[in-house]
């Protein structure tokens, strides 16, 4: 660790995060990275949608619904609403239950999730323009993101959720910038947030998962809402000697927080994932459907399948034995056994259906446990295929689909969001909310977009 744990850093870190985000105007913000606030938004509610009739969210609806306070907020994908605290958690969820969310290169954090669902719920609580919604959303993602530089890798390595940990201290800012607090106020909130900080990656892989990111969600708006009624939290909820810097990393960079800040956006690092699944399978999946275009390519003559990558890969998605589509999301046997097969790899490949598919199992076993190459860096990855014949081919991915060197096109994110409201919400008019949250910067009352989220009738999911 770096230092001793009982001096704090250079004191006032968090203050002047605060002052940043009380001080920020919209006018501050350049139009790239208000058009891509957009895009992080428009593929966040796309990815709800899909999520929405998942079994962990209805779950999670059932628990929580008997507690809910009112019902003045949307649930994405449901027709009956709940109290903003409630939304909030839930969408939050929806947004990251298949891991089809957006992805901040460096971090890994899904920024959207924990942040989004906050000023969502908080826009149909009072009148919030489209803009100020962006804005809101914006800083939250930018501090997320920055405290997220700060403690990586090492906090990830150690076992924290990153998206839950840092996500809860974007989602209290953005609420205390929609909510137009001072700047103690937002100090109070950082605070707030700190005292929630928590998540796991022991969860990924099952439902639990979702709590994480919920949690993320619901807390930093709570963070927010207490330090508006003078709720004071710690001076240095970061920089402290006792901090979250400190605490929840053995390396912590404080000094990346703050450098930059206000010119260089970290949301401009945010990725928009083609497939829903970990980040890391992007380019194994892209291999593999490069593959399945090869000459002579006969997925019944595969006897064995090797898949080569950085350690992150073998790491988060060496998964031979799956059993449930939560599972299949995180492992590298089942993204090759499907994307060879049925040359695709959308929400319905990733199901438990999927995962029990005769043909899908076969295969699967046919993949080898993942072997590292240290030299090849998160967004590629090498497949070689070997047939009954003798005969193989490798197909090297140097840059994945939806990295930040080979974006999502907005068509392409538009044609993902139908799908995935297909897939979702099948009563769902999907255009006029598309339409609405694509110019959502136009929009002189935010609220009314989610009138459009709430389909005709329900849909349950097996």
């Amino acid at each position: 660790m770096t230092g001793d744990i009982s001096q704090p850093f250079a004191a006032g870190l968090s203050r002047r995060l605060a002052a940043f985000v009380h001080r920020s105007r919209w006018e501050d913000v350049p139009e790239p990275v208000r058009a891509h606030a957009m895009r992080a938004v428009f593929n966040g509610f796309g990815t709800a949608l899909g999520g929405s009739s998942d079994q962990a969210v209805l779950r999670l609806t059932k628990s929580l619904a008997p507690f809910s306070a009112g019902e003045n907020a949307t649930v994405i994908g449901h027709t009956q609403r709940r109290d903003a605290l409630t939304a909030a958690f839930l969408n939050a969820a929806a947004m990251n239950v298949f891991d089809f969310d957006d992805t901040h290169a460096g971090t890994i954090i899904h920024p959207t999730a924990p942040v989004a669902p906050v000023v969502l719920a908080l826009a149909e609580t009072r009148p919030v323009s489209g803009a100020e919604l962006l804005h809101a959303f914006t800083l939250g993602v930018e501090v997320a993101c920055r405290i997220g530089n700060a403690v990586s890798p090492n906090h990830y390595d150690r076992g924290w959720h990153i998206t839950s940990t840092c996500g809860i201290f974007g989602a209290a800012v953005a609420a205390a910038k929609l909510l137009k607090l001072g700047e103690n106020e937002i100090l109070w909130a950082l605070g707030n947030a700190s005292a929630q900080a928590s998540g796991l990656v022991e969860t990924l892989g099952f439902m639990a998962k979702s709590t994480g990111v919920g949690n993320a969600a619901r807390g930093g708006l709570v963070s927010a809402l207490m330090a508006q009624c003078g709720v004071e939290g710690p001076p240095q909820p970061l920089e402290g000697p006792r901090g979250f810097l400190k605490v929840c990393s053995g390396q912590p960079k404080p000094e990346l927080i703050e450098g930059g800040l206000g010119s260089e956006w970290e949301i401009l690092r945010n990725m928009f994932k083609p497939y829903p699944c970990g980040v890391v399978l992007n380019p194994v999946i892209d291999a593999c459907l490069a593959a399945r275009a090869t000459p002579n390519f006969s997925a019944n003559q595969i006897v064995e399948v090797v898949v080569r990558g950085a350690p992150l890969l073998k790491a988060r998605a060496d998964r031979p034995e799956v059993t449930t589509g939560r599972e299949a999301q995180v492992s590298a046997q089942h993204a090759v056994a499907v994307s060879l097969l049925r040359g695709h790899a959308g929400a319905e490949d990733f199901s438990d259906a999927a995962v029990n598919d005769p043909e899908v199992s076969i295969l699967r076993a046919k993949v080898r446990p993942v072997e590292i190459d240290a030299s090849t860096p998160v967004e590629a990855a090498h497949v070689s295929i070997r047939y009954a014949d003798g005969s193989s081919v490798v197909v090297s991915e140097k840059v994945a689909t939806g990295s930040l060197a080979r974006p999502m096109s907005d068509s392409a994110l538009r044609e993902k969001f139908a799908a995935l409201a297909r897939y979702g919400c099948p009563t769902l008019a999907v255009a006029p909310l598309a339409d609405a949250l694509w110019t959502l910067v136009d929009q002189k009352n935010a609220g009314d977009l989610m009138k459009l989220a709430r389909p005709r009738s329900e849909v349950v999911r097996e």
